[in-house]
């Protein structure tokens, strides 16, 4: 009994407030607190509202490159740190790989905006703060968790598999790209996954590297709740749900039927 009692209360601490944010986006009424009746009104704003929607294409946009960029670069990294047990300067590069894991998003947001600056003097380059210096953030940080995704599935891996099709005549390119990756598939997709999110979630990193040119959504929501929050950050939310959820199931169905062929094939 107990533990039922404490994984209610758990799941609903958890789950509650966003089932509550969900319920209200659909309140007739302009007060978040106050129920006015059933209604779809605030999505029609939603889809009206210029600012909400250029700021939720440019995350989109942005999630989606940082999340490839990171992708490559994590997956990279991995590989480099599971195959290669020697080589120079091993333990630096283990301890950069995961330091922007654990240091603050405030320090790493003020560290890459003076490197941008930097940059800006001495190679001209970027000539402002925009998309690409977000895009270029956010992949900073999020390859790391890549990484450990795909060094972890990597000790499991069976080399033996590389070892046959290297036998067989395949070349190691072939070999990675045949073997390998479809067979880390699960920690490519997670980590592309995990990206993506944490991308479109960023906010600190981004209030430092981004200009006018480049307001993400996480930058346009805060700035609107500064003044109270509105029935059209409630549908927002709910929209980015949504979005999310559906994504995680398609990417989880996808997984498990890859597995199924596999383990019947």
């Amino acid at each position: 009994m107990f533990r039922i009692a404490a994984l209610t209360l758990g799941f609903g601490f958890l789950y509650l407030p966003i089932a509550v944010l969900v319920a209200y986006s659909f309140n007739y009424s302009r007060l978040v607190t106050i129920w006015g009746g059933f209604s779809t009104r605030w999505y029609g704003e939603l889809l009206a509202d210029d600012k909400f929607r250029d700021a939720a294409l440019t995350s989109l946009e942005i999630g989606v490159m940082a999340a490839s960029l990171a992708l490559v670069l994590g997956t990279c990294a991995g590989l480099a740190m599971n195959r290669f047990t020697r080589f120079r300067g091993r333990g630096l590069f283990g301890f950069m790989l995961l330091a922007p894991l654990v240091v603050p998003e405030v320090i790493l947001g003020l560290s890459l905006l003076l490197l941008f600056v930097a940059m800006q003097g001495w190679l001209g380059w970027p000539a402002s703060r925009g998309m690409a210096t977000v895009t270029i953030a956010h992949a900073t940080f999020t390859s790391c968790f890549v990484a450990v995704l795909v060094r972890a599935q990597l000790a499991s891996f069976d080399r033996s598999l590389e070892e046959a099709a290297l036998d067989l005549g395949a070349r190691p390119l072939a070999t990675l790209w045949q073997v390998t990756l479809p067979g880390i598939s699960p920690a490519l997709v997670s980590g592309w996954l995990l990206a993506f999110t944490m991308s479109l979630d960023d906010l600190v990193v981004a209030s430092f590297v981004s200009g006018p040119s480049a307001t993400t959504l996480p930058m346009a929501v805060y700035s609107s709740v500064r003044i109270g929050v509105t029935p059209e950050i409630n549908a927002l939310a709910t929209v980015f749900l949504a979005v999310v959820f559906t994504t995680v199931a398609v990417a989880g169905w996808l997984m498990a039927r890859q597995e199924r062929r596999r383990v019947g094939g």
